[in-house]
């Protein structure tokens, strides 16, 4: 099987470096990719956003299988391109991948499917323009405390406001729909209450009725230890997660994720690919925060390394519409991602500084490390992004996973560089309790 993957992050160097230990995989090509991607794939310069550059580049290739990684391709159609086309795609279908692009359409198919989530209402800029007291009264519908206010829209990580207090949430509110803080993302905005408990991430693969549990994994997304500074892309993950025990697990694969898939298919909308549900875990039972309509980054860096199952097969399968009675499964291990980031990220940060000690980092026994923000110069890799690699590690245990990552790390050197130190601490300590 040919596959090409699409993106050049991170992620899809981790999805890359899986499949070619596939052994139904014979070449893999990525766009645009990067230089840790080239050491496994072929990479061809076509963005992420050409769709007609990419079906021609598959057809030219004769590609059997197009991995999608980013969210943005997909909200604007490259899965439905690629049908199209007659490839293949692993992604959903523009209108299914409203989960993600439309915070408001996911709520409002919580609501009619009676998948658990916080409370919340949407409004838009004509009602901000018509009364602004109209929509600040929900904020006093939710008790007048924290409250979190989100872009409708895709908003590159930036669309989440977390406010402590009423005031802080008003301000958010009218930053959105009054002056343009989230963009066009923001035309819309999804005002919900602020839930209280610890954040999991579940993912499985659907070929649009059948749901294939795959896992969980927690990222950690503010930028300093003990989550303090701001939010990020993700500064780290692991997988599995302790403290999600058997009943929560069955609850979260239940009433979340074939709940979901089963209301998306009586829309007349199929999901099929990767959904990935954020969730926080109350004192009520697991509640949705968000859905993804791809794989997450940096979680996928943690959840490739345990993969048990060759996954082109599967990938293909969700694309066909036709899982049958495959399953995927993870190894019994545990692996810890600490992603290594340029100065100042996620605020600005400069680029183009030498990066050493990859190959020390990949010495360290159960290490890989996955290039997500860097370019080749003169045959030196250097930073071109905020986050500029994720060090993955493998071990029996997450305690033995972490040193082995923070070891890995250790080597890793460019100015300015830094990272948290506490990414999988607790979970490790509580491991086995």
């Amino acid at each position: 099987m040919r596959v090409l993957v699409v993106g050049g992050g991170g992620r899809e160097h981790a999805l890359a470096w899986r499949l070619c230990a596939d052994r139904s995989v014979s070449d893999v090509l990525a766009t645009p990719g990067n230089p840790g991607i080239a050491r496994v794939a072929r990479c061809i310069d076509v963005r992420a956003d050409d769709h007609a550059g990419l079906t021609e580049l598959a057809r030219r290739e004769r590609v059997d299988l197009v991995v999608v990684g980013p969210e943005s391709p997909l909200v604007a159609g490259l899965a439905d391109a690629m049908e199209a086309s007659g490839v293949p795609a692993f992604g959903p279908s523009a209108a299914a991948a409203r989960l993600e692009g439309s915070k408001a359409f996911a709520k409002e198919l919580m609501r009619r499917a009676g998948v658990p989530t916080a409370r919340s209402a949407t409004f838009a800029r004509a009602d901000w323009d018509a009364d602004p007291r109209g929509v600040l009264s929900f904020l006093d519908e939710l008790g007048g405390g924290p409250a979190v206010v989100k872009a409708d829209g895709l908003a590159a990580g930036k669309g989440v406001v977390v406010a402590e207090t009423r005031e802080e949430a008003a301000t958010a509110v009218e930053a959105a729909l009054g002056g343009g803080a989230f963009g066009e993302a923001g035309a819309n905005v999804v005002v919900e209450e602020c839930l209280e408990g610890r954040e999991v991430s579940a993912f499985a693969l659907t070929d649009g009725r059948r749901v294939v549990w795959l896992g969980f994994a927690q990222d950690a997304k503010r930028a300093g230890d003990d989550d303090t500074g701001p939010n990020t892309g993700g500064m780290g993950a692991f997988s599995p997660v302790p403290f999600v025990d058997a009943t929560t697990a069955d609850r979260i694969r239940a009433d979340v994720l074939e709940r979901t898939v089963a209301a998306m298919a009586e829309e007349g909308v199929p999901y099929r690919g990767v959904l990935y549900a954020g969730l926080m875990l109350t004192a009520e039972g697991p509640k949705v925060l968000e859905f993804n309509c791809r794989f997450g980054d940096p979680e996928t860096q943690a959840l490739m390394p345990l993969l048990a199952t060759d996954p082109a097969e599967p990938l293909l399968a969700c694309a066909r519409g036709d899982l049958g009675d495959g399953v995927v499964g993870l190894a019994p291990l545990a692996c810890v991602t600490v992603v290594v980031a340029s100065g100042g990220y996620p605020g600005h940060h400069r680029t183009g500084f030498a990066v050493s000690g990859l190959e020390p980092a990949e010495a360290v026994a159960g290490v890989t490390v996955f290039h997500s923000g860097t370019a080749e110069r003169r045959g030196r890799v250097v930073t071109a992004g905020g986050r500029v690699v994720s060090v993955s590690a493998v071990g029996d245990s997450l305690a033995e996973a972490r040193d082995r990552a923070y070891e890995a790390v250790s080597h890793v050197g460019f100015e300015g560089r830094h990272h948290r130190t506490d990414i999988a601490a607790r979970a490790a300590k509580e491991e086995g309790t």
